[in-house]
């Protein structure tokens, strides 16, 4: 089986940010292609499994087990599961990440 998709089928509403939940695609992992203006990034939340985020563009602040840490382009990044994490572009142009879901589907709790 193969399938293609695109970013764009893919972003949610009102949101520069795409979600790919891989159970659609036979896939056993899901990704965020994230797109953000500076200054913006999700709030505090945790998954039952590892997340993984590749650092495309841009510089993010990322918070995790009470530690905040500049990320910039090339980097990766791994919080394990039910690591309360969040993370916020810290820069002045966008930030563009994969994050990367260890789960075919995404499984997100906000506690914020």
């Amino acid at each position: 089986m193969i399938t293609i998709t695109t970013r764009t089928e893919n972003q949610l509403s009102q949101s520069s940010t795409a979600r790919f939940d891989g159970i659609d695609h036979g896939a056993g992992v899901s990704i965020f292609w994230v797109n953000a203006k500076p200054n913006t990034g999700p709030g505090l939340h945790w998954h039952p499994y590892a997340e993984t985020w590749v650092v495309i563009s841009g510089e993010a602040l990322v918070r995790a087990d009470g530690d905040e840490l500049r990320v910039v382009a090339g980097d990766i990044v791994t919080v394990g599961p039910r690591t309360i994490h969040a993370f916020k572009n810290c820069g002045t142009d966008r930030l563009e990440m994969v994050c990367i879901h260890a789960s075919p589907e995404i499984i997100q709790e906000f506690v914020d």
